[in-house]
């Protein structure tokens, strides 16, 4: 299990990345209220951990902070919809702030998954 250390530099990194998203699209036209971008970096933020997290399963975040999010009963990668109920409770902040006592927030119980550190990748053999 990991700590809130970990997690939290991957929070703030894509916090950062969904920001930068859409900075760079306001740069390039795409054009919206000034009220509407706290909201537009809060939807990407999500589309982020849910696209990223079903496919890889880390953010870009959690690779930099060395975890990952996997399946607790087989320690593979989680399905879909799963994916899909982790990521709406993440958005509902509710989880953030309750978790148990293995450091497993509410989003990741009910999803079945578990954040923990990403194995080392084995270097070259010699």
């Amino acid at each position: 299990m990991v700590g809130f250390g970990p997690r939290l530099l991957a929070y703030l990194v894509d916090a950062v990345v969904a920001n930068l998203i859409v900075g760079v699209l306001y740069i390039v036209g795409l054009s919206y209220a000034a009220d509407a971008r706290g909201l537009a970096i809060y939807a990407l933020f999500l589309l982020e951990e849910l696209i990223l997290v079903g496919t890889a399963g880390q953010t870009i975040g959690m690779r930099l902070a060395g975890i990952r999010v996997i399946r607790l009963r087989d320690c593979g990668r989680q399905s879909w919809p799963w994916i899909v109920v982790r990521t709406v409770l993440l958005g509902l902040f509710i989880p953030v702030f309750i978790w148990d006592r293995d450091l497993r927030g509410l989003h990741d119980r009910a999803a079945g998954t578990v954040v923990v550190r990403d194995p080392e990748k084995p270097g070259p053999e010699k």
